[in-house]
């Protein structure tokens, strides 16, 4: 199989809305029952040899420690206990409602009750429905449900590559669920003031500066799958300097201004990963030295801080 396969999404678009709502059912689980962290990182997924899980959490207020994972190789949803038992259903065949119905009484079934305190979707255009009523959304393919797996795991090995180089704080490779992309972020420690007027979600996101990069599949406002990078706050001039590679290009979204590379220009090109490396590196270097970082001083080239093998 080719590095990055093709993942067009007109072929999985339905499929790709009803797993995008299905992953929200299992992350607004993971938020109602997982210690905050800063930014968010207490809710993302993270990709395994099978699918995407949300991790252990639990264990407090009576709960047992349990762990929701997608199995993408046999299209089930497992819920694991840390004493052994275990159930699962599958995941095709469902609409939204029903699988929310179906996830929650896995979780009855090996003694976790939860209750979501917003039980519908968040970010999306039916935000203002329930998971209970959504019917529309019911489309699983398979193939194309593994297929975006494979995507996931490789892109997130290029992601491990990249974050391998800078030695400051730094969040995992993870998968949100809200937007459905994956990415890691770069972090400074200078504090970014955000006003009541923003929303609390993005506040905590970005209350320090951050340069993010990561990869999404598209969306109907950009219908197909991308590599992207961006800083926030934006430093003045950041969107004017060179990108590393001659079809990546700035655009807006929503408020803020990404630099995308669209993933068929990269898996058409003759080495992909090094494709993906250097943008990214390019939008880092660019933000970096506007906003100030020591990025020297914040290297560490092969995952080496060592000063002796360095």
């Amino acid at each position: 199989m080719d590095l990055f396969p093709a993942i067009p999404l007109t072929q999985w678009h339905d499929t790709k809305e009803t797993l995008h709502r299905f992953t929200q059912v299992v992350g607004k689980i993971r938020l109602a029952n997982s210690p905050r962290r800063n930014h968010w990182w207490n809710v993302a997924f993270h990709v395994t040899g099978r699918g995407i899980t949300s991790r252990p959490m639990g264990g407090t207020g009576g709960l047992p420690v349990f762990t929701v994972d997608f199995d993408f190789v046999e299209h089930r949803l497992v819920v694991s206990v840390l004493d052994g038992r275990t159930t699962s259903f599958p995941l095709a065949g469902h609409s939204v409602a029903s699988f929310h119905r179906a996830a929650l009484d896995a979780l009855a079934r090996v003694g976790v009750t939860v209750t979501l305190a917003i039980p519908r979707p968040y970010g999306l255009p039916d935000t203002d429905r329930p998971f209970e009523q959504d019917t529309e959304h019911a489309a699983y393919d398979p193939f194309w449900v593994n297929r975006h797996w494979q995507v996931l795991t490789r892109v997130a090995l290029v992601l491990e590559e990249f974050s391998a180089g800078f030695c400051g704080k730094i969040s995992p490779v993870h998968l949100f669920w809200h937007s459905y992309d994956i990415a890691v972020t770069r972090f400074s420690d200078r504090r970014v003031e955000l006003g009541a007027e923003v929303d609390p979600v993005t506040r905590e996101a970005y209350s320090r500066e951050v340069v993010a990069c990561g990869f999404w599949f598209g969306d109907d406002a950009f219908p197909r799958p991308a590599f992207y990078s961006y800083a926030a706050p934006e430093p003045e001039g950041l969107a004017g300097l060179p990108l590393d590679h001659e079809a990546a290009r700035w655009i807006s979204r929503g408020p803020a201004r990404l630099a995308v590379l669209d993933y068929d220009d990269v898996r058409e090109g003759p080495d992909p990963r090094a494709a993906v490396l250097g943008f990214y590196a390019s939008v880092y270097r660019s933000a970096a030295g506007l906003m100030g970082w020591d990025a020297e001083r914040l290297a560490s080239p092969g995952g080496v801080t060592d000063p002796l093998l360095a």
